[in-house]
């Protein structure tokens, strides 16, 4: 039987040179992005991103308060403050510790109270208990920022920090992102699981830290200021003290500014929240709504980043300050419709993104090595201080003077920091730091 003659080859198709380009640029975006950092900052990352995953209990606390307890607006508002009151002191005793006993055990120690204080809170009944609980739980939830910030600081090298306070910034927002919409779900159904889910995420991230996260507190004698290292013989003695850094005029006038912006990030997590709910939108609708402030960081942060690298601190920090206050000042026409609360909270997140890594990154230069405990928790106590002045000055205008007042209030902040930004920036001494 006569056999079929063979088939002739198939050619390979030649390859599509555009395709080629693509992926090879998307190949160098990547290891722009995330290439290049070193182990130890990947574990903090990972324990980071745990750690928010379960981060329930702050976003929906002032939701808590009102529509599940039945408290008022301006109770919810002086819990909120002294959850930031509590955060305020930790921002201050959790710097010195980061540099006298080290960085590891203070981040330990910080988590496993926090665990168990935001377990408690769920369980705590009467308005001096929920308010003496809360208080704790921004105490001992504070106490390890500086730490974090310091390891960063110290085992990465001063040319890639922008990009890795960004990227320890979008594992923060990738969790609120999922937590916020998630919990949301959760709430509609009771708050306890919340506490505890929080809790527990808390206590894992702890775990993490222990197995992982080594001591980084860099000897002023081996490491020279800006330079990443971890490991060697502690200092016995810092060289710095807090009157030191309170004396820094041009890091003092950069914690001020962030203060002011910082009032007005405060609004989200309490009065936008009460607000929406006298809006008659649900909790579910809330959740949803301020979750896309995660879900954009973690779609933009990365790309934005980099598209911004190279550019002044201050004309950053200056558009950054605008585009918060005058995102927030726009919430007074949002009305009753969720999408339309959407749209702000998309504009003022633009503006987080910006401000926070440069800000960041900017205080890591400032501080000597030896001393980014100090420096870290006098930059931390700018946002602790407002998260106990700004619920409190939230809820009480909005029982007091109306939502317009309080949105109207936070665009006026955000051009105030705007314009010390602008002043800040022209300055010849603190221009080689905002510019740079």
């Amino acid at each position: 039987m006569p056999t079929a003659p063979p088939a002739p080859p198939v050619e390979a198709a030649p390859p599509d040179p555009a395709a080629a380009s693509l992926t090879a640029r998307l190949r160098s975006a990547t290891a722009e992005s995330v290439g290049g950092l070193p182990p130890a900052f990947w574990w903090l990352w990972t324990s980071t991103l745990v750690n928010r995953l379960g981060g329930f209990v702050v976003t929906f606390l002032a939701l808590y308060l009102t529509v599940d307890r039945g408290y008022s607006a301006a109770y919810a508002g002086l819990v909120a403050s002294l959850f930031g009151l509590g955060g305020a002191i930790a921002a201050l005793v959790g710097g010195v510790l980061t540099d006298r006993i080290g960085r590891r055990p203070t981040m330990l120690g910080a988590q496993l109270l926090t665990a168990l204080s935001t377990a408690a809170l769920g369980f705590a009944d009467g308005r001096v208990m929920i308010a003496a609980v809360a208080f704790l739980v921004g105490l001992s939830s504070n106490a390890s920022r500086p730490a974090i910030s310091a390891v960063i600081a110290d085992v990465v090298p001063a040319a890639d920090r922008v990009r890795a306070f960004a990227l320890n910034y979008w594992a923060v927002n990738i969790g609120f992102g999922v937590s916020a919409a998630v919990a949301g779900l959760v709430a509609a159904h009771g708050y306890l699981p919340l506490f505890i889910a929080d809790a527990a995420t808390t206590l894992l991230c702890a775990c993490v830290v222990f197995a992982r996260v080594p001591e980084s507190h860099p000897s002023a004698a081996a490491t020279p200021s800006g330079q990443g290292g971890q490991g060697g013989p502690r200092a016995a003695a810092p060289a710095v003290s807090l009157s030191t850094v309170f004396r820094d005029r041009r890091f003092m006038a950069l914690v001020g500014l962030t203060f002011l912006v910082a009032l007005v990030f405060q609004q989200g997590n309490t009065t936008l929240a009460v607000t929406m709910g006298r809006a008659g939108l649900s909790t579910t609708q809330f959740g949803l709504v301020i979750g896309l402030n995660g879900l954009l960081i973690v779609l933009l942060q990365i790309p934005v980043t980099r598209m911004l690298r190279g550019q002044g601190r201050g004309p950053l920090l200056l558009v950054a300050a605008l585009l918060t206050g005058w995102g927030f000042g726009l919430t007074a026409f949002a009305g009753s419709s969720a999408l339309c609360y959407a749209g702000v909270v998309a504009v003022w997140t633009l503006g987080e993104i910006i401000q926070a890594p440069t800000s960041m990154s900017l205080v890591a230069e400032l501080a000597p090595a030896h001393a980014r405990g100090r420096y870290q928790g006098v930059y931390s106590l700018a946002w602790s201080a407002a998260s106990f002045l700004g619920p409190a000055a939230g809820g009480f205008l909005l029982d007091h003077a109306g939502h317009a007042t309080v949105w109207y209030g936070c665009a006026a902040l955000g051009t105030a920091a705007a314009g010390g930004y602008l002043v800040l920036g022209r300055r010849a001494d603190a221009a080689r730091q905002l510019s740079g």
